[in-house]
């Protein structure tokens, strides 16, 4: 239940519970880029073609970008504290399976699972600070180390895949989840308080239906599409398929008394503006990873473990760098920092646009490196704080659904397309003469202008959409 009291005495173990959340936010971002590092021994391994090998990618990324919205919902509705061990049982058993995995096929289909579980651990994190911090300065410092934790993970997962899949195997990058996992489970009855919206009044079955098969076929289509083409014949009905399933699921919300998505949510602009800038900067941040570790790899022929380490400056940059960026939301306001944090990180896609064939990391890669992690620092934490922007606590989930959600299908769509745009440019150049490692610095190079452009979208969808006075800064509702 939530208290209806304003004034409800703190939760006295939400530093607690704090970290008990962003140790398990950190480890399902972590699960999106700690398995590329270890695709080759994967491939090797296994014995599979790269046709296939890509579904352990596509695999996590289907489920958990479909599934967000639906389980964020169903924290508000079940409650926040169980969907949450559901998940992190459902994640920790999926990747002892992961590691176990004797065939590709079981291994897809534990992926898959995996990413079910961090569709319900995603957003019952987020739901959990806003229902246990006070809004205000006290959880703008508790979403600060939330969105240090969330922010810091993609980099982290190409250092510890390196490292993981050089000194233990491949099967560990699965296998150290299952301890961090049991132990989260331990600590969270004690810990976590639960909360819930009180008298469920009838789930939306037509609407979780439509939203996440709309979401599913979506991220298939657009992880697809590199491959296959985005003219193909396949893409085309997939992508009709998903506006389809989702004007019908627009439909349904409109006349269901208990929708899955109220739409009133959106009246609040800054929540609206937060969710376009998290889809933009999903883009740009996944995608960067994504090409960053390709050119590292095979042009400059860093080894798996030397490339995890480059990501190192990214990851130690966010980390510190979040401190002061709550502090700054606290002092000046969201959309100065959210700003100043989106431009950086376009900053830092401009300087890769000019990386040469024989780079060197200090010279060509940690400027850009340094850039990206003071960035996302500044970006993530304000955006998080944005997109509860005036949300009822019975709404708490929805609004944590909704921005991981435009996160995680940005993602996948800005994949897709840096990789489509650089692999083409690469496939010219190769065929009219060009090395490769000119062709594929060349490819990699255009798609970073086309993140820049991506990402100075962001910029303005910022100073256009998010608004400082739609922050309620009087304490909100806290969950007993």
């Amino acid at each position: 239940m939530e208290s209806a009291h304003p004034t409800a005495a703190p939760d006295p173990r939400r530093w607690e519970a704090l970290a008990l959340v962003c140790v398990a936010m950190f480890m399902t971002v972590l699960d999106v880029s700690i398995v590329n590092v270890a695709l080759p021994s994967i491939k090797t391994s296994l014995h599979v073609s790269e046709d296939t090998l890509q579904w352990v990618l596509i695999a996590y990324t289907i489920t958990f970008g479909g599934l967000l919205l639906l389980g964020g919902r169903a924290a508000d509705l079940l409650g926040r504290r169980r969907m949450f061990m559901v998940g992190m049982a459902l994640f920790s058993a999926a990747s002892l399976v992961c590691g176990l995995a004797g065939s590709i096929g079981v291994l897809i289909a534990a992926r898959a699972v995996q990413g079910i579980g961090a569709a319900i651990v995603s957003p019952a994190t987020l739901a959990i600070i806003t229902t246990t911090f006070e809004e205000g300065s006290e959880r703008n410092k508790a979403l600060g180390v939330w969105g240090a934790m969330g922010g810091s993970g993609a980099a982290a997962g190409v250092l510890f895949g390196g490292i993981l899949t050089k000194y233990a195997g491949w099967e560990w990058i699965f296998f150290v989840n299952v301890p961090v996992g049991a132990l989260v489970l331990a600590l969270t009855r004690p810990v976590v308080r639960e909360s819930r919206i009180a008298g469920l009044r009838g789930f939306d079955a037509g609407g979780a239906v439509t939203i996440t098969s709309s979401l599913a076929l979506l991220v298939y289509a657009i992880s697809k599409a590199p491959q296959i083409g985005w003219g193909a014949a396949h893409t085309i009905e997939e992508l009709i398929g998903a506006a389809v399933l989702l004007a019908a699921f627009v439909v349904i919300e409109t006349r269901h008394r208990s929708p899955i998505v109220p739409f009133s949510i959106f009246r609040v602009r800054t929540v609206t503006g937060a969710n376009v800038c998290g889809f933009f900067l999903g883009a740009v941040v996944f995608a960067n990873f994504f090409l960053l570790t390709l050119y590292v790899q095979q042009v400059l022929g860093y080894t798996a473990l030397r490339t995890g380490l480059t990501f190192l400056a990214t990851a130690g940059t966010v980390i510190p760098v979040a401190g002061l960026s709550q502090a700054l939301v606290t002092k000046v306001g969201v959309r100065p920092v959210m700003t100043i944090g989106l431009a950086l990180i376009t900053g830092g896609m401009l300087w890769y646009t000019q990386i040469p064939t024989h780079g060197s990391f200090g010279t060509h890669l940690l400027p850009g490196y340094l850039m990206v992690g003071v960035g996302m620092a500044f970006a993530f934490i304000p955006m998080s704080i944005a997109a509860l922007a005036g949300v009822e606590p019975h709404e708490a989930g929805l609004a944590s659904g909704l921005i991981n959600t435009s996160q995680q299908i940005g993602g996948a769509l800005g994949v897709a397309i840096a990789a489509s745009v650089a692999f083409t440019h690469a496939g010219t150049l190769l065929a009219s003469g060009h090395s490769q490692a000119q062709a594929q610095t060349s490819g990699f190079a255009l798609g970073f202008w086309v993140l820049a452009g991506i990402s100075a979208a962001s910029v303005l969808s910022c100073l256009a959409l998010v608004r400082g006075s739609e922050l309620v800064l009087e304490p909100a509702t806290v969950a007993v």
